[in-house]
């Protein structure tokens, strides 16, 4: 009976569905294939019923297999709880962090893990850079401690904590004919084309409805799937663009681009850090955010100036103007 499976039968067996390879396991685990296959067969024999179905090239898991790697994931996430538990009742913060977040978010949670892991070094981090969609699917999915996004989801049962402000900006080549003018009127943006990210983005979602509400529709020259490429597509003169003033980084040289001075920017947003309402937190997630929480005086304009890098004058005068 499965009862009799051993730790490491169903360690490889995780590794396998979760990989749906039996080479990608086997490097995952640093053994080799033909130990894969013999644990896998062990398991199956057990358990009297194929985990596996092979068409062509590919596996997939039955619906056997399927329930087990539940039960798996199940098992090795409360171990990964008590080992955690564990160290901390000895005073030491110990064990994995499992993050998702989206795109725009890499430009500054790295750092911020940095000075998490700084202060405990014992705490490793699994962190997903992805695109909003992606990020949905794993919250569904339960894959993750944490997630951070600009836009919580609302139509899931969320907590939802703002931790950093996230203004969006109007962003033009520097030779722009709107370049250096003060308070350009929204309705001047109108015949602008944009380059935007695409359809479902959160930055998308919030520029598209703030423009809807003063009753302009943008002209969409382009949709491009990443920040990076939205910024040189600017730079190259293929529109105007809304994006977050975190994704102005110091590799781009500041006489590239321009900030926009336009009427209603910046769009006042904010980062926040989700998980599922009643999911039972790791140490290490609670750790994570008490980190936060002690760092948010940090958090705020002057700790925007200094991961950016690049100058946001505009930004925070702008904003006590208005």
């Amino acid at each position: 009976m499965i009862k009799n499976a051993s730790l490491r039968q169903l360690k490889v067996f995780e590794a396998v569905a979760r990989n749906l390879s039996y080479t990608r396991a086997a490097e995952e685990l640093f053994t080799t294939q033909p130990t894969v296959s013999i644990q896998l067969k062990q398991l199956t024999d057990l358990v009297g019923l194929p985990l596996f179905e092979q068409v062509g090239k590919k596996i997939y898991l039955t619906d056997i297999g399927q329930e087990l790697l539940k039960v798996c994931n199940e098992m090795f996430e409360a171990l990964s709880r008590f080992e955690m538990m564990v160290s901390d009742a000895k005073g030491v913060k110990a064990g994995k962090l499992r993050l998702s977040v989206i795109t725009t978010a890499k430009y500054f949670v790295p750092r911020l893990l940095g000075l998490f892991c700084q202060r405990y070094p014992g705490i490793d981090v699994s962190l997903k850079v992805i695109n909003r969609e992606m990020v949905l699917q794993r919250i569904v999915a339960n894959m993750d401690d944490l997630y951070v996004l600009g836009q919580p989801p609302e139509q899931m049962d969320m907590v939802a904590e703002p931790f950093l402000e996230n203004p969006l900006v109007v962003l033009a080549a520097a030779n722009h004919p709107m370049a250096g003018k003060k308070n350009i009127p929204l309705k001047s943006l109108a015949t602008e084309p944009f380059v935007l990210r695409e359809s479902g983005s959160g930055t998308r979602l919030a520029t598209e409805k703030f423009f809807s509400e003063h009753g302009i529709k943008i002209k969409v020259r382009m949709e491009l799937g990443s920040n990076e490429a939205i910024k040189q597509a600017v730079i190259g003169g293929l529109g105007i663009a809304v994006l977050s003033a975190h994704t102005l980084a110091l590799e781009h040289s500041n006489n590239e681009l321009t900030i926009l001075d336009v009427k209603g920017f910046p769009l006042h947003r904010n980062w926040y850090l989700a998980y599922h309402r009643g999911k039972s937190l790791t140490v290490v997630a609670k750790a994570f955010l008490d980190f936060i929480e002690t760092e948010k005086k940090l958090l705020g304009e002057t700790y925007l100036t200094r991961i950016s890098g690049f100058p946001s004058k505009n930004i925070q005068s702008k904003k006590k103007k208005m």
